[in-house]
């Protein structure tokens, strides 16, 4: 059936946003104050727009991988499941920024068409099965993410957040491509399949120089895919942006992108690289050691950092780079003597952890937001105070979005940590389980500390707190899905093992 289809067909829904990011941008030059909304509400119908033509596309091609564009661009299970879970999480984003952003004059048609071209860099990322694919919906998103931070152009700090992310990023970039390079100066091919092969017939060849090669472009990439997780040492941007960036575009930061950063992590290393996962290169070891080393320091710096901190916007940035090397757990454990079973396992919890993290991570900074009003940034971890005197429903649903996040039981947080952890054991790493189970409960400290502020403080404000009808139906539902799915995650974990398994 895929041969009677036209060769664009499976990039349907990243055409369809480009040219509805593009109409927007147009439409909106005409709109006045008063009727910004149509910006807005055409902007949640493209995103619907891309959910019916993701669901199409994955109905034609059955499941099954397919190629297009020359091999560079793939559609499988996993790509068309990370774009559905995307296009939920920048519509909880919109939803939850409307009122933050008309409060400081930052509800316009540049923010709009910025979240959907970073939206759309990150379909192409997911879905690339090329570097320069994957490359160019990096840069795409990156470039928005920058111009986003820096949208309040009156803030001194929002200023200095772009420039240093900007600064770093471009950086970032830099070694991505130079381990890029290097790796097709040693295979001579930028298919991800087609490099795989290679490298594996590299590595059972004599050829020394290859080899060396090879590594060199393996340290490279992987410092490269460490910044755009924000593990530890490649961290330093993360808090300093968060921190800066207005509260609803650090929502949208703290999001969306982590499911693009997962796919170009899988793309990468349980793809291009994966025959360099092992002991292969004998020096330096391979990228399952190297993934070793960024997680434990991202646990331990971020769970220690964020009990530091006094803003919970920075308390959640150090909590982002400890999660995201509790992520990194799932993607080393993949690598179990060639057991693909065992490493569909173990990339599944990886997945798994990542779409639940984004879950939590929506419904914490929609609290920020939520909390936030025309002159007032809700940042400070004192704004908490008294949360529950003042409304007693959206501290329930901060408190279960906390417990979640500090991996309490029956809440998904915990089972996502669980999956990790059997994973990682199963990979005959115990001793990494139980230093992951140690940093935990450090972590555990300063999200229960928010809870204590919200229930047993006196509140500085007593003013009522009553959001739109929108963002207060979807962040009470945002908060109780961490709470359904902890009691029924088997769904969920099911369908990130079929969608791993397909690949």
């Amino acid at each position: 059936m895929l041969t009677t289809l036209p060769p664009a067909f499976l990039a349907y829904p990243e055409i369809f946003l480009l040219g509805a990011a593009c109409a927007i941008l147009l439409i909106d030059l005409f709109l006045g104050e008063e009727t910004r909304w149509l910006s807005y509400a055409l902007s949640l119908a493209a995103l619907l727009g891309c959910a019916v033509l993701t669901v199409v596309v994955a109905g034609a091609t059955g499941g099954r991988p397919a190629h297009t564009f020359n091999g560079m661009f793939v559609s499988d299970l996993m790509a068309n499941l990370l774009k559905m879970f995307s296009y939920v999480a920048v519509t909880l984003c919109l939803v939850y920024s409307r009122t933050y952003l008309s409060d400081r004059g930052l509800f316009r048609g540049e923010y709009f068409a910025l979240v959907l071209f970073a939206t759309l860099g990150m379909m192409v990322m997911i879905s690339a099965s090329h570097f320069l694919t994957l490359y160019l919906g990096l840069e795409l998103m990156s470039l928005c993410l920058y111009s986003l931070v820096a949208l309040n152009r009156d803030s001194a700090l929002s200023t200095e957040a772009a420039m240093k992310y900007f600064v770093l990023g471009a950086l970032a970039s830099g070694l991505l491509l130079y381990g890029m390079s290097m790796i097709y100066g040693a295979t001579g091919s930028l298919e991800i399949i087609d490099v795989a092969r290679k490298t594996a017939a590299i590595l059972q060849s004599d050829g020394p120089s290859s080899k060396a090669v090879l590594a060199l472009g393996l340290v490279f990439m992987v410092s490269g895919l460490a910044f755009k997780l924000g593990v530890v040492p490649f961290h330093m941007w993360i808090p300093d942006v968060y921190h800066g960036a207005p509260s609803a575009i650090t929502l949208f930061i703290g999001s969306a992108p982590k499911l693009a950063a997962f796919a170009m992590a899988m793309r990468l290393l349980a793809g291009a690289l994966q025959p360099l996962s092992g002991d292969a290169l004998q020096f330096p070891s391979g990228w399952q050691d190297m993934l070793i080393i960024l997680s434990v320091l991202s646990m331990a710096i971020g769970n220690l950092a964020a009990i530091a901190q006094s803003n919970i916007k920075r308390m959640l940035a150090y909590s982002t780079i400890s999660h995201m090397g509790f992520m990194l757990l799932g993607l080393l454990s993949g690598v179990v003597n060639g057991n693909t079973l065992s490493a569909a396992d173990a990339w599944s919890s990886a997945m798994f952890y990542a779409v639940v993290y984004v879950l939590m991570s929506l419904g914490a900074f929609g609290m920020v937001v939520l909390l936030s009003r025309a002159g007032f940034e809700a940042e400070r971890l004192e704004d908490f105070k008294g949360l529950n005197a003042r409304s007693p429903w959206f501290a329930f649903i901060m408190l279960l979005v906390m417990f979640s996040l500090a991996g309490v039981p029956p809440l998904v947080g915990f089972y996502a940590k669980l999956s990790v952890l059997q994973a990682v054991i199963a990979a005959g790493h115990l001793w990494l389980a139980l230093v992951a189970v140690g940093f935990s409960l450090v972590g555990a400290f300063y999200y229960l500390r928010v809870v204590k502020l919200m229930y047993f403080d006196e509140p500085h404000d007593s003013s009522a707190i009553v959001p739109k009808l929108d963002m207060g139906i979807l962040l009470s539902a945002n908060g109780l899905a961490v709470l359904v799915l902890g009691i029924l995650p088997q769904p969920l974990m099911q369908l990130c093992l079929y969608s791993i398994k397909g690949l």
